[in-house]
């Protein structure tokens, strides 16, 4: 990645605080439908009557108060439970002790200039970006006690994931919430371009409901995330140029059988394969860093030829896929550690692009926020 195509994220500064909001809910057939995505496609300045129309035939309800909700997903055996509300935008930290959401990635400007002008044409926060952080024991008993409830809605979407949502609108309850989140920091897992999209729009119109953007809030200790491996694939390199860039750094590069190399990796070591033959790949990596920093700003720069494009792949088969012993070289890569992207991102570093993979992401349409009602802004 060409580091100068990317810039870092303001950082938003604590306390770290999710305020309720009137959500807005998709009838749950419409929840993981390909053409719920496609509806809110352009044009734009359309969706916001699309969305009338489906609340007039029952496709789209609207809560008529404010609410902190608690979201359950399940998705190929794994729950992931979270806090979806407003997360507080407006200001901006100006020391690194002050930061209440962390970036890990690098984003591109125009990309999230892009979505910003989506989102206000939408008058919408389409849906939350996926937060993690460790939660305090207190806080885990109160999201227990919501969830001991009868659920408000549950439903399997269309894309099988299976839901539940509570809302929370108790003063008490909102106020604790409140005060065990104040120190918290949240890591992003997904969405980096969105969230400059949220402090973008707040520059543009502050003190309203700009100031907020949406928010999912996992607790990673209580119903983790899973972080997989984004593997890369190599346009106008070969084996040998890799073996000849290890060397070049005093690295290891051994040529073994396939069953060998993928059984061989780990946390520095990768498996590289043209499509016809295999190495492992043994990296120097400090205990600060991640395999994929080395190779991309180590290993990659040392090649003799290319790469003259890069490919990232969430599975094993669609990197193998682009291997070819002529032209492309697939990496198989390992997942880094939350902790060890949290301190990183603690560290002022960035990743180098797709670098992480959390999973599973909740369906488009469970919860949406309008930017067309004030009532949630802060104050």
């Amino acid at each position: 990645m060409d580091a100068g195509q990317v810039v870092t994220p303001p950082y938003v500064a604590g306390p770290l605080r999710l305020l309720p909001f009137p959500g807005l809910m998709l009838a749950p057939h419409r929840v993981g439908d390909p053409s719920t995505g496609r509806a809110f496609a352009r044009p734009y300045r359309g969706v916001a009557a699309r969305l009338l129309r489906w609340q007039a035939r029952g496709l789209l309800r609207r809560d008529d108060e404010p609410a902190l909700y608690v979201h359950e997903y399940t998705a190929a055996g794994i729950t992931i439970r979270g806090l979806v509300g407003a997360l507080d935008v407006s200001r901006r930290a100006t020391r690194p002790e002050d930061r209440a959401v962390l970036p890990h990635e690098g984003i591109h400007p125009a990309q999230a200039d892009d979505l910003a002008d989506r989102m206000s044409e939408m008058g919408l926060n389409p849906a939350p970006i996926l937060l993690v952080h460790n939660g305090t024991a207190r806080l885990g008993e109160l999201v227990r006690t919501v969830v001991a409830a009868t659920p408000e809605h549950e439903f399997t979407d269309r894309g099988e994931q299976q839901h539940r949502i509570w809302a929370v609108r108790d003063p008490a309850v909102l106020a604790e919430v409140a005060d065990q989140l104040s120190g918290s920091r949240a890591l992003i897992a997904d969405g980096h371009h969105r969230y400059a999209a949220y402090l973008r729009l707040q520059r543009r119109h502050p003190g309203g409901a700009c100031d907020l953007g949406l928010a999912m809030l996992v607790d990673q200790r209580a119903t983790p995330l899973f972080l997989g491996p984004i593997h890369r694939s190599f346009t106008g390199t070969s084996l040998e140029d890799l073996r000849g860039a290890a060397e070049s750094i005093g690295m290891h590069c051994e040529s073994r059988t396939q069953s060998e190399a993928v059984a061989a990796l780990g946390p520095s070591t990768l498996a590289a394969t043209d499509g016809d033959d295999w190495a492992v790949l043994r990296l120097e990596v400090p205990p600060d860093r991640a395999a994929v920093e080395v190779l991309h700003r180590q290993l990659v720069p040392a090649l003799a030829h290319g790469p003259t494009s890069t490919g990232y792949h969430h599975t094993v088969d669609d990197a193998l896929a682009a291997a070819n012993p002529r032209s492309a070289l697939a990496v198989l890569m390992p997942a880094p550690s939350v902790d060890l992207v949290q301190q990183i991102a603690e560290d002022d570093r960035l990743l180098p692009e797709k670098a992480t993979s959390f999973q599973p992401k909740p369906s488009l349409g469970v919860l949406i926020r309008s930017l067309r009602d004030g009532s949630d802004a802060p104050t």
